[in-house]
């Protein structure tokens, strides 16, 4: 080949690295990973260009060619003497490995920068090193020694000036403070290490990495104002960067679940699909079973009850726990039998855990099929832990779910007057967190309560917000269950409860106390308290009479 020609193929080489590396610089992934990918094939890239290329493969989502790099630079450090640097990527792959629950690659690769290291003065790598340390003792109840690690890592990090490293330690150091209880210093800590990630002060993998796990701790403690924040800052971060694969599936999860709780069902529904494409290309991440059961709670939220068995069945096949969304569905479908041996040995298998982001939510699916059997026991029993995780916690939505709980038990129980109290507690934290569906739901229970207590119009008024409510959601079992419960053909001056104006109906088609107690699930003593209430509140003296006025107000 001639000497013009191959200069022209150099020069064209060089081009293409440096077009490459400023589409880095640019954030520009996708192009830079194809750029400096022609650029390696023509010629071998080496040193930071290489480096460069593997970042690049990385944030576009080609993670075997990115791990295959990595590799390939540890290598290429290691004939060359440089112990420190090739440690540092096999604490990568190791750390990478771990993320992804490959734990005996995590192992290897992390004992090998280990080993390589002995002998070594004091370097960051060292501190490095501490970080799946830190995350195995967390993981395993040593907060002790995991906030050691972390601190320790932390000081190795300043001592080297190492941005990276300090923010890793932070968030480690928070994630562990959390997982022991203190919660409030854990978030200081999450808060701290974010201020460095939206200044730009680290690189794009750690904090996107961080952007996970900060929003992963505030499922753990429920804190939805400050998962709201911080999702919109991790909106921001991806859509700064376009061409952004690895975070982009968690970001839309995340979203979707803030867009659920405040009632935006179809774009959550959106969000959570495109969540499970992101998260099954071009190999399933960890995330993906969550997305599934995302899609489950949506469809079974808005009466799509096959999609939601699909999408249940799904996230159970790929590892995640079905419950309490399929007991839900059950109880939905009418199907209490089986709704409540289900959500029973969940409970069981679950048993008492620790902080995680489902647990307020399997109290409160056990609260609703105890009242649904007419098991004021269980019900209390959720009730009361769900208190005792508000106490804990103190956060908006506990606190919520907490009152909603006690208020429903308080209703079950006969005592309308401190249901009401306590649902419109509910009502009112639930409409600060704009959260319309709960919100509709406590005010579904008030309208009940404010018929125990005689007051119609209140009634109506509760009632008529909650349909209003569950009508713009989509929400049709509501508006069924709604429609089911509401003594809609009654005069505006009965004092009947909705459950007393079912046993009348009952008492007029003919049924008998043992016949009326099997239909509503209740106890024949509970069914004659009932009767008793109704001919004093209507001033009746036989069920005959009781007969009349049913047919006479149309209640048949």
């Amino acid at each position: 080949m001639s000497r013009p020609k191959l200069e022209k193929i150099s020069d064209q080489r060089a081009l293409a690295r440096r077009q490459g590396l400023q589409s880095l610089r640019d954030r520009k992934w996708s192009a830079a990973f194809s750029l400096l990918s022609d650029a390696d094939q023509a010629a071998a890239l080496t040193g930071d260009e290489l480096e460069a290329l593997a970042i690049a493969a990385h944030l576009s989502g080609n993670e075997s060619r990115a791990l295959e790099l990595l590799a390939r630079i540890h290598q290429a450090h290691l004939d060359a003497g440089n112990v420190r640097r090739a440690a540092r990527f096999a604490f990568w792959l190791g750390f990478i490995a771990l993320n992804d629950g490959q734990y005996a690659q995590s192992n290897g690769w992390l004992a090998r920068a280990s080993r390589l290291l002995e002998g070594q003065e004091a370097c960051p790598e060292r501190g490095y090193l501490l970080i799946p340390s830190g995350i195995r003792a967390a993981r395993g109840g040593e907060i002790q020694a995991a906030a050691a690690a972390f601190i320790r890592a932390g000081q190795i990090g300043k001592s080297f000036g190492d941005k990276d490293l300090m923010t890793m330690a932070l968030n480690g150091h928070g994630r562990a403070l959390i997982r022991g209880g203190e919660h409030a210093k854990g978030n200081k800590l999450l808060d701290e290490a974010m201020v460095a990630v939206i200044a730009g002060e680290v690189s794009p993998i750690v904090a996107g990495g961080v952007y996970c796990s900060v929003l992963e701790a505030c499922r753990e403690t429920h804190d939805v104002r400050r998962a709201q924040e911080w999702t919109s800052a991790l909106d921001r971060w991806c859509a700064d960067q376009p061409e952004l694969v690895p975070y982009r599936g968690h970001c839309l999860l995340y979203r979707a679940e803030l867009l659920q709780l405040r009632g935006s069902w179809r774009e959550a529904l959106e969000e959570t699909q495109g969540a499970r494409e992101r998260l099954s290309q071009p190999t399933a991440k960890p995330a993906l079973p969550a997305a599934l059961y995302r899609l489950g709670e949506l469809h079974r939220l808005r009466g799509e009850f096959a999609e939601a068995e699909d999408a249940y069945l799904s996230a159970a096949k790929a590892g995640h726990a079905a419950q309490p969304g399929l007991a839900l569905l059950r109880l939905a479908q009418g199907r209490l039998l089986d709704a409540a041996k289900s959500i029973r040995r969940h409970a069981e298998a679950v048993g008492t855990p620790g902080p995680t982001p489902g647990q307020a939510e399997l109290l409160e699916a056990c609260l609703e099929i105890a009242l649904a059997e007419n098991d004021l026991e269980g019900a209390r029993r959720s009730a009361g832990s769900l208190r005792k995780l508000a106490l804990k916690f103190r956060v908006p939505l506990l606190e919520a779910m907490a009152a909603c709980a006690q208020g429903a038990v308080f209703l079950a129980e006969g005592d309308a007057r401190r249901a009401l109290h306590a649902l419109r507690r509910g009502c009112a934290l639930w409409t600060e967190l704009e959260a319309p569906y709960p919100a509709a739901r406590a005010r579904a229970l008030a309208a009940r309560a404010c018929l125990e207590l005689g007051d119609c119009d209140a009634s109506a008024l509760e009632l008529a917000g909650a349909r209003n409510a569950f009508e713009r959601l989509g929400a049709k079992p509501e508006l069924t269950r709604l429609a089911a419960l509401s003594p809609g053909e009654a005069p505006r001056d009965s004092r009947l409860s909705p459950r007393e104006i079912e046993v009348l109906r009952l008492v007029a088609s003919g049924a008998g106390n043992r016949a009326i107690a099997q239909k509503l699930s209740l106890s024949e003593k509970t069914v004659a308290r009932h009767i008793s209430n109704i001919f004093v509140k209507l001033d009746l003296n036989s069920r005959s009479a009781a007969t009349a006025y049913a047919y006479e107000h149309r209640l048949v």
